[in-house]
């Protein structure tokens, strides 16, 4: 699909240079066909030879471009980063089986690493949808998954080891648009039938439903990253993975998301969310046996890599040291 537009981001130039955290072009983008569809990422590689692959996987309503301030830390600190646009997101293309469940992003996300790229171990970063994703990745891939880090995501319950944790349901005032975009998928793509108004949608998640810690997020913030949902294809198509929770004919295979018992995982909690659980902390040190953590992170809400990036870059820094040879 070549370089991201920048329809719409002349707000962001100020005496002709763009602020880098919202320059759609800021980085050099890849594409793999493996998988049947153009999946479309960012791939930047560190100079200092230590060859350890760093995978972010975004969430939802996200893209890569979440990332952006992050990257180039990341990469800085002896990091290959790989950052794509999950299937029907962004720049990337839409599944040519339909599916958009965990376990295709899963296999998705192995196949251009592994046999893309040509990585035999990576340490897989996410949140939001992003997260069941590399929790499936850990226990479907064990031998290749090193490590994980955490934040703001989906868990797997268990009603027994999570017994006396206060706080492990989101809360119920924000459940109406996974309800409606998971049970009424194209009546709501029906409805918002114009560029402005999918991305006016958009922006009410980086706003006015608080799943950003106060004040995040300024106009140009929230331009950058409600543009890729202008399209009616690209909004329908993230629509999809809260469909497999309520149809289960949208999912392609069955998830290996659960307990964990063996991959080393640093947990970080934005605890300004209004959409995860409040108690996410306490729940995910219960999943993961090997967990470093939790860690709150102050002022910080659902979009960590944005809102709290210098903590993101040095928890992963410190957690991977070993790899790096730092």
């Amino acid at each position: 699909m070549g370089s991201p537009s920048t329809a719409g981001f002349e707000s962001s130039r100020y005496g002709g240079v763009m602020n880098p955290d919202v320059d759609p072009q800021r980085f050099q983008l890849h594409t793999s066909t493996l998988r049947g569809f153009k999946q479309t990422f960012v791939y930047e590689r560190s100079t200092n030879g230590s060859g350890t692959a760093l995978l972010c996987l975004h969430g939802w309503p996200e893209s890569k471009r979440i990332f952006w301030k992050v990257i180039e830390p990341l990469v800085a600190a002896g990091f290959d980063v790989i950052v794509p646009d999950l299937r029907g997101f962004g720049d990337s293309g839409l599944a040519p089986d339909g599916f958009y469940d965990t376990p295709s992003h899963s296999k998705d996300m192995y196949s251009l690493v592994h046999d893309q790229l040509g990585y035999d171990k990576v340490v897989v970063l996410g949140g939001d949808m992003g997260g069941p994703v590399i929790q499936d990745m850990a226990l479907r891939y064990p031998e290749f998954v090193d490590r994980m880090v955490l934040f703001n995501s989906p868990l797997p319950f268990d009603k027994e080891r999570m017994k006396g944790i206060e706080g492990t349901r989101a809360p119920r005032e924000a459940a109406d648009y996974f309800i409606r975009q998971g049970t009424d998928a194209d009546g709501l793509a029906t409805e918002l039938s114009t560029p402005d108004a999918r991305r006016r949608y958009i922006a009410t998640f980086y706003g006015s439903r608080f799943w950003a810690h106060p004040g995040t997020f300024d106009q140009e913030a929230v331009d950058f990253h409600t543009e890729p949902f202008a399209s009616a294809d690209v909004l329908r198509a993230s629509f999809g993975g809260y469909e497999t929770v309520f149809n289960v004919s949208k999912n392609s295979d069955m998830t290996t998301m659960g307990r964990n018992e063996v991959t080393p995982t640093l947990i970080l909690f934005g605890p300004s969310d209004h959409v995860i659980y409040p108690a996410f902390d306490q729940m995910a040190a219960v999943v993961f046996d090997k967990h470093i953590g939790p860690y709150l992170l102050r002022d910080c809400g659902h979009f960590v890599p944005w809102e709290s990036p210098h903590a993101l870059v040095s928890g992963t820094t410190a957690m991977c040291s070993d790899l790096l040879g730092t």
